[in-house]
Order: C-alpha cells, then structure tokens, then sequence
C-alpha cells in the first residue's frame, strides 16, 4: 500500500493541509482545480452577492456537473476503445481469412502453372511426333 502523504495547499487564499494517499503533486493539483473553478465563479458578481451557503452549494453542483460529465466522457471512451478493439478484431480476422485464400489461390496457381507446363511439354511432344510420322510418310511414299 502506497504511504500518506500530505501537503500545504492554498486554496482561496487560505491554508489547508492536505493528506491521504496520493502524491503531493496530486494534491496540489486538486487544489489548483478548486482554486480555478473559485476564480472562475469570483468574475460573476450574481455569484459575489450570494451569501456563503449558496456559494458553496452552486460550487458544489458545478464540481459534481465537471464530474458526471468527465465520467460521462470517460464511459463514451471506453465504448469507442471497445468498439475500436472489435473493429481491429474484426479486420485481423479478415486479413487472416484473406491470407488463407491468397495463399490457397497462390498454391492452386503452382499447380496450374505445373499443369500448363507439362501440357506445353505434351504438346511439343506430340507435335515432334506428329512431324516425325509426318516425314515418315513422305519418305515412303
């Protein structure tokens, strides 16, 4: 398990002391964020001339939105990684399929190939013969 660890953040200006098991630089980021979204909502007067409950409640939500809409994003990414995984799955086996046929196609080309040549070997065979009973026939008769 990893060590606690804690860290001096600021965080609106005040102090705090942060612990827990993630690392410093973590901490300080979380503290970064807050301090972004306090000065995000700070150029909003309406936000300004609300009293602290409501401020805090109105940040509460925005955080918890920036939350669901990150995991919203997060699960939309999964499906797309997972759709992505069966296309790529999919082509593999495409590709294998296609390789077998290449080379069942480029087996059966040898063997036409094979046969084409000893069909030309018959044929230069037979007509030899062909000329040779030929010449055979003029010269007896």
């Amino acid at each position: 398990m990893a060590s606690k660890t804690s860290a001096e953040v600021i965080i609106d200006g005040k102090v705090y002391t942060l612990a827990g098991y993630a690392s410093e630089e973590y901490l300080q980021k979380i503290a970064s964020y807050l301090n972004g979204k306090i000065a995000e909502f700070g150029k909003n007067e309406g936000y300004i001339k609300l009293n602290t409950d409501y401020r805090n409640t109105l940040m509460q939500i925005n955080i918890a939105d920036d939350y669901f809409h990150a995991r919203k994003e997060s699960e939309d990414l999964r499906e797309e990684i997972q759709q992505k995984e069966k296309d790529l799955y999919d082509v593999k086996h495409e590709l294998v399929t296609s390789q077998m046929k290449l080379d069942s196609t480029e087996k059966k080309l040898r063997q036409a190939e094979k046969d084409l040549d000893e069909s030309a070997k018959k044929i230069i065979r037979l007509e030899t013969e062909m000329k040779t009973r030929e010449e055979d026939k003029r010269s007896r008769g």
